[in-house]
């Protein structure tokens, strides 16, 4: 059986995605009716109907919704490998670096700060969160500073430090007068939800994730803390961004019971160059103390 050229799988895709021969051809660039016969040149070539024309709006049929979840990783995997062979073939590669703002940030400006002059085509990256890993397994990134929990799938990692997570309180908090917390203090009590988090992650930052009560939805830790200072919710964060946020109306408490915030340094698996090599040697040895506080 022939297989699907990477094309068909493209403009299946666009038409998975909108449902709309018009619209996705328009998405496309191309004229529709070439678009329609590429799409059942590939049921053919396929033997299975992909879409189902019976009813007033296109549907996927089931196995419409087994290529299309099949297909992404597929396609996700190319485009990943040609801009690794392309940044492969320039003739100075130079190094992407990747971090989300606040803890990584605060360690990636000593490590540039260090190795501009040995790698002056180093380039940082600020991205979001949760967006690390994925920007150096897709070959946006060379190399990325980030924090557990996260998807090592094709990476490598070497971790740099671990350090406590304290609960951030509205001043005034009931839990606030005391030393010590415990996770199970937490229970019940709504905890900041990170934009696009993931189950893992979602557990991760919740002290009590059977019991997780979602608060509001948050972009960056500036408005993690703001959250919780109008009393909407109680976050656990990295001790080193609660020594670099001291604010009149959030108070920090230790808990015991969760686990401790990690930092790794990432890169893809099988990854040797020089420039790799460097920064990774240089990001374990100004972790080899004491975490840096940091800002967020």
């Amino acid at each position: 059986m022939p297989e699907p050229e990477i094309r068909e799988l493209r403009y299946f895709r666009a038409v998975a995605e909108d449902l709309n021969i018009t619209r996705a051809a328009e998405r496309l660039g191309i004229a529709q009716p070439p678009l329609s016969r590429a799409m059942r040149q590939l049921e053919h070539r396929l033997g299975v109907d992909l879409f189902d024309r019976s009813g007033p709006r296109l549907a996927l049929t089931t196995a419409g919704e087994t290529l299309f979840k099949e297909s992404g990783p597929v396609i996700d995997a190319l485009d990943s490998a040609v801009r690794r062979t392309q940044r492969a073939g320039q003739p100075s590669q130079g190094l992407v670096v990747t971090a989300k703002p606040g803890v990584a940030t605060e360690l990636l400006h000593l490590l540039v700060g260090e190795l501009r002059s040995e790698l002056p085509g180093i380039e940082v990256v600020v991205s979001g969160f949760g967006e690390q890993a994925g920007m150096v397994r897709d070959g946006r990134a060379d190399v990325a500073l980030v924090s557990r929990p996260f998807d090592d799938l094709g990476l490598e990692c070497e971790e740099l430090y671990e350090e406590p997570r304290v609960a951030a309180l509205p001043a005034g908090h009931e839990l606030a007068g005391r030393d010590v917390l415990a996770a199970d203090d937490l229970a019940g009590i709504p905890a900041p939800r990170w934009s696009r988090a993931d189950v893992a992650e979602r557990n991760y930052w919740a002290a009590r994730p059977d019991d997780a009560v979602d608060g509001p939805v948050v972009q960056d830790s500036s408005q993690l803390l703001e959250v919780v200072a109008f009393g909407q919710a109680v976050a656990l964060v990295p001790r080193s961004m609660a020594e670099r946020n001291i604010r009149p109306d959030v108070t920090y408490r230790p808990v015991t019971g969760i686990e401790p915030y990690r930092m790794f340094v990432v890169w893809p698996a099988g990854s040797r160059s020089a420039e790799l090599a460097r920064f990774v040697e240089a990001a374990v040895r100004y972790s080899a103390g004491p975490p840096v506080a940091s800002g967020a």
